[in-house]
C-alpha cells in the first residue's frame, strides 16, 4: 500500500474534532446496544462471555496483515450484526437480537477507545488513528 501524507491541519482534520466525532458515535452505539440489551433480558454473563468473539476476526494476523486487516474489518463492521437485528425483526422469534446488541456494543466500544477499521500495512494503523498520522507508512518502523 502507498504511503499516505494526510494533512491534519486543515479543515476536516482530527484537530477540528471528525475522530472525536466518530468515537462519539461509537460511544452512542455502545451505550444505545447496552440499554436495548438490558432491555431483552437475555443474561448478562452470555454478554460478558461473547463480548470479545469479534476480535477473533484477528486470527488471520497470524497469516499476514493483510489477510488480517480483511478479517478484522469483517468482523467490526456494523453490517453483519445489522442483518442479525433485521432477521431477529423479521422472524418469528427474536432470539438472534441479543447476539446483534453484543456485537454492535463491542464494536461502538472499540470505536470509542479508537481502534477502527484496519488497514493492511500495518496492525496499529486504522481509520481513526490515521488522520493523525503524518505518514502512514512511519508506523511500519514499530
Amino acid at each position: 500500500m502507498e504511503n499516505l501524507n494526510v494533512d491534519t491541519s486543515g479543515a476536516g482534520a482530527s484537530g477540528n474534532g471528525i475522530v472525536w466525532l466518530l468515537r462519539l458515535e461509537g460511544l452512542a452505539v455502545a451505550v444505545l446496544s447496552a440499554l436495548l440489551y438490558a432491555r431483552t433480558g437475555a443474561s448478562w454473563g452470555v454478554f460478558a462471555a461473547l463480548w470479545l468473539v469479534p476480535d477473533l476476526g484477528m486470527l488471520p494476523y497470524f497469516v499476514n496483515p493483510r489477510l488480517g486487516a480483511y478479517g478484522y474489518n469483517a468482523l467490526h463492521t456494523y453490517v453483519v450484526p445489522g442483518a442479525l437485528v433485521v432477521a431477529a425483526l423479521v422472524l418469528p422469534s427474536a432470539r438472534l437480537l441479543p447476539y446483534a446488541l453484543i456485537w454492535f456494543n463491542h464494536i461502538g466500544f472499540d470505536r470509542f477507545v479508537g481502534y477502527g477499521f484496519k488497514y493492511a500495512n500495518a496492525f496499529r494503523i486504522n481509520h481513526l488513528n490515521v488522520l493523525r498520522q503524518t505518514a502512514v507508512g512511519a508506523d511500519r518502523q514499530s
